[in-house]
C-alpha cells in the first residue's frame, strides 16, 4: 500500500477532491429543488424528476467548465514551467491531462443522460398537467397564464395538438428542447468517434467530429434561456403550504394572492465563459504560430517508412522530450498531428521522425518522396513546443527509459542532449546512470537510431564512463531467415543487427528481473521510469514501480512517468 501511495497518492487525492465536488454540487442542488418552498408548486407537477434534472445540470456545468482546461496545452506548458521549483510529483499530474479530460467527458456523458431522461419525464408530466381536469390544484397551476395578470408555471401553452404529439412538438419548438437535442447529438458523435479503434484507424473522423465541441458549447450557453424550470416569486405573500388546498380562493383572499412565477437566469455561461476565453486564446496562438515561416534543413527517408524532417523556425526553443503539432495544408488545412522531437535543445534546428501510421502520415511521406533532391518541402505549420513527462528526466539520479517502436523518439532527444552535455562537461548534469530499453517488432526499425547509440558508446568509452549508459534492444518479431543470419554471425564482437557492442535480445524484457537489477545497483536512489509506448505496457511498468519502491527514504524509489499527447 505504501509503495502505491508513492506513485499514485497525489493523483488519487486530486480525483477524490474532484469527485467530492461533483457529489457536493449534485446533493446541494438536489436539495434546493427538492425542499425549498419556491419550488413547491413546480415539484407538485414534476415530482422527483425536477431535483434529478437540476442536480445533474449542476454537475454538468462544473465539468463543462473543466473539460477544455486539460487540452489548453500552452496553459499546461506555462504551469509546468512555473512549477520547476516544485516537486516532481506535482508536475507529474500535468502529464495526466488527457486521462482527466476523458474522465470529465465520461462524467458529462453520464450526467447528460440523467438530465435528458429527467426532462423527458418532466415534459410528459407538464403535458399531463395541462390535460388532467380531475386534479384541482394541478389545473389551477396549469391555467395560470391563460388568466389576466398572472405568470405561467407550466411552459406548455399550446394544447391544440394531439396529446401524444404535444411533448415532441414542445421539444422541437422550444429553445431549451431544441438546443438540448443539438447538444446531445453533438456529444454522442464526439464520444463515439473518440473510441480507441476509431481514433487509431480513422483519425480524421475523430479530428473533425471532435470540433463539434463548438456547437456543443454554443448550445450549452443558450440552453437555459428558455426558462423551462420556473420558481415561485414572493413565497411570503403566497405561502404554498397554506394556500395549496385553497386554489379556488387564489386572488380572492388576502392570504392567498395569485402566485407569480418566473424562470431563473441562464447560469451555464457563468461556468464556461472563462475556459472558453482561454481556449480561444489557445487557438489564436496556434494560428499565429501557423503563420510563422518554417524552413526545411534536411529531409531523410529511413527504412520501415520512417520520415525524418529537420526543420528551422525563428525563435524556436525546446527542451528534451517535448513535442510539436504539425499541419501540412497540402494535405489538410485543419488537421494537426502531434510528434515528439528527436533533436536536442543544444542544436539550432529541431527534428521529428514520422512513421507511416495512417492516411495523413502516408500522404506526407508520399509528398516528401516525390520531391526533387535538395528542394524545400511543402508549407508546414508548427505549433509548440509543449511539455511532457520526459522534461524531468535530468531531475532524477537514475533514469529508466522505455520505448516501444517509434516511441523511442523522446529518448533520442534525451540521449543526444546527454552527448552534448558530456561534450562541454556540463556541471549541472545530476543524472549519473541511465538504463535504456527499446522494444521493436522488426530489425529495420533499429537502423535510424543505431548511429546515435554508436556515437554515445564511443563517447562514453573515451571519457571512461562506459557504465553511465546501459541499453538493451529487444526484437519481438523475426523469421527463419533472420535466425539463420544470426547463427552465422553469432561469434562477431558487434551485434549482427545493429552493429553495436551490446547484443540484441529476442522476445520481451522480464521486467521483474530488470527492476530487481536496477534496485540492486542503485540501493539508495530515486529512479525515474519513463515510457513512450502502449497503455498495456504502461500498466505493467506502473505496477512494477509500485512493487519495487521502498517507503524508507534511504532506499530505492521508482516514479513512473508516461508520455501522453
Amino acid at each position: 500500500m505504501a509503495n502505491w501511495i508513492i506513485n499514485h497518492g497525489l493523483t488519487t487525492f486530486i480525483l477524490v477532491i474532484w469527485m467530492a465536488l461533483n457529489i457536493f454540487l449534485f446533493t446541494w442542488y438536489y436539495h434546493i429543488y427538492a425542499l425549498r418552498d419556491e419550488f413547491y408548486y413546480t415539484r407538485y407537477i414534476l415530482g422527483d424528476a425536477l431535483a434529478w434534472a437540476r442536480g445533474s445540470a449542476a454537475v454538468l456545468n462544473f465539468n463543462c467548465m473543466l473539460i477544455l482546461l486539460p487540452v489548453c496545452r500552452n496553459l499546461l506548458s506555462f504551469i509546468r514551467g512555473s512549477l520547476v521549483c516544485c516537486s516532481r510529483t506535482m508536475r507529474k499530474q500535468l502529464d495526466k491531462n488527457l486521462s482527466f479530460h476523458k474522465l470529465v467527458a465520461y462524467t458529462i456523458a453520464l450526467m447528460t443522460a440523467v438530465h435528458m431522461i429527467s426532462h423527458l419525464f418532466n415534459v410528459e408530466r407538464y403535458n399531463d398537467n395541462r390535460r388532467n381536469k380531475n386534479d384541482k390544484l394541478g389545473m389551477a397551476l396549469a391555467i395560470l397564464a391563460d388568466l389576466e395578470n398572472t405568470t405561467y408555471l407550466n411552459p406548455i401553452r399550446n394544447i391544440d395538438t394531439d396529446p401524444q404529439q404535444t411533448p415532441t412538438y414542445f421539444v422541437f419548438t422550444s429553445i431549451a428542447g431544441l438546443t438540448g437535442v443539438i447538444i446531445t447529438l453533438s456529444l454522442i458523435l464526439i464520444i463515439t468517434s473518440s473510441m480507441e479503434v476509431i481514433r487509431r484507424s480513422y483519425f480524421e473522423v475523430f479530428w473533425y467530429t471532435h470540433h463539434l465541441f463548438v456547437i456543443f458549447f454554443l448550445g450549452l450557453v443558450i440552453h437555459g434561456v428558455g426558462y423551462i424550470v420556473r420558481k415561485q416569486d414572493e413565497t411570503q405573500r403566497h405561502n404554498p403550504t397554506f394556500c395549496r388546498t385553497r386554489s379556488s380562493d387564489w386572488g380572492g383572499i388576502t392570504e392567498c394572492p395569485v402566485p407569480q412565477f418566473s424562470g431563473g437566469p441562464a447560469m451555464t455561461w457563468y461556468w464556461v465563459i472563462g475556459p472558453m476565453i482561454l481556449y480561444l486564446f489557445e487557438r489564436l496562438l496556434r494560428f499565429i504560430r501557423y503563420m510563422q515561416a518554417v524552413t526545411y534543413r534536411k529531409i531523410v527517408m529511413h527504412p520501415s517508412k520512417v520520415l525524418e524532417l529537420q526543420l528551422m523556425k525563428n525563435g524556436f526553443k525546446m527542451e528534451v522530450g517535448q513535442y510539436v503539432f504539425l499541419n501540412c495544408p497540402a494535405i489538410s488545412q485543419l488537421e494537426w498531428h502531434p510528434f515528439t522531437m528527436t533533436s536536442a535543445p543544444e542544436e539550432d534546428f529541431f527534428t521529428v521522425h514520422i512513421r507511416s501510421a495512417g492516411d495523413w502520415t502516408d500522404k506526407l511521406i508520399d509528398i516528401m518522396q516525390q520531391l526533387p533532391e535538395g528542394t524545400q518541402g511543402p508549407k508546414m505549420g508548427v505549433d509548440g513546443p509543449f511539455g511532457t513527462a520526459s522534461e524531468d528526466v535530468f531531475e532524477y539520479e537514475v533514469s529508466m527509459l522505455v520505448g516501444a517502436g517509434i516511441g523511442v523518439t523522446p529518448f533520442a532527444s534525451i540521449l543526444k542532449s546527454i552527448w552534448y552535455k558530456f561534450k562541454i562537461s556540463n556541471p549541472k548534469l545530476r543524472t549519473r546512470k541511465i538504463y535504456f530499453y527499446w522494444i521493436c517488432r522488426e530489425t529495420h526499425a533499429f537502423e535510424w537510431f543505431a548511429d546515435l547509440l554508436q556515437v554515445l558508446e564511443k563517447e562514453m568509452e573515451e571519457r571512461g564512463m562506459g557504465d553511465f549508459l546501459t541499453y538493451k534492444l529487444y526484437l519481438t518479431g523475426w523469421d527463419q531467415g533472420h535466425v539463420t543470419y544470426i547463427k552465422v554471425h553469432s561469434g562477431e564482437e558487434t551485434d549482427a543487427v545493429t552493429g553495436l557492442k551490446q547484443k540484441t535480445h529476442y522476445g520481451r524484457p522480464v521486467w521483474d528481473k530488470e527492476f530487481e537489477q536496477v534496485r540492486k545497483e542503485n540501493p539508495s536512489s530515486v529512479v525515474g521510469t519513463f515510457l513512450c509506448g502502449p497503455a498495456v505496457l504502461a500498466k505493467v511498468l506502473s505496477k512494477k514501480c509500485a512493487k519495487y519502491s521502498d517507503v524508507d527514504p534511504r532506499k530505492t524509489k521508482f516514479y513512473f512517468n508516461k508520455e501522453n499527447f
